[in-house]
């Protein structure tokens, strides 16, 4: 009978204990996310970043557009002068790069922003 009741108090013991640990616990992840605040200010700090970097990143992407477009109508141009039989599909492909990196630009953009 009194090792029954030393029993319960050990385990008594051990649950006042681990109140305590997660009471403490509790208590300092409440400090600390009230120190931190709600992190608005970072997340605009950041929107801002990003939103800072489209304006130039288009224009380097309608820039590398044109020097594919330039470098594939120097191409088409060579192989329709050497008289190549595939000179079509040549321009087609060349056409169709210049046209998806300048749509993905404007989209990008236009979704982002």
């Amino acid at each position: 009978m009194k090792k029954t009741i030393e029993n319960l108090k050990n385990k008594f013991a051990i649950a006042k204990c681990r109140l305590m640990v997660a009471l403490i616990a509790g208590i300092l992840g409440i400090v600390k996310a009230s120190a931190a605040g709600n992190g608005l200010s970072g997340i605009n700090e950041a929107t801002s970043m990003v939103t800072s970097y489209f304006d130039p990143g288009t224009k380097l992407v309608y820039a590398i557009g044109a020097v594919v477009g330039l470098i594939g109508g120097i191409k088409v141009y060579s192989k329709w002068s050497s008289g190549d039989p595939d000179t079509s599909k040549t321009a087609a492909s060349w056409f169709g790069a210049c046209i998806f990196l300048i749509v993905a630009a404007t989209i990008l953009r236009s979704f982002f922003l």
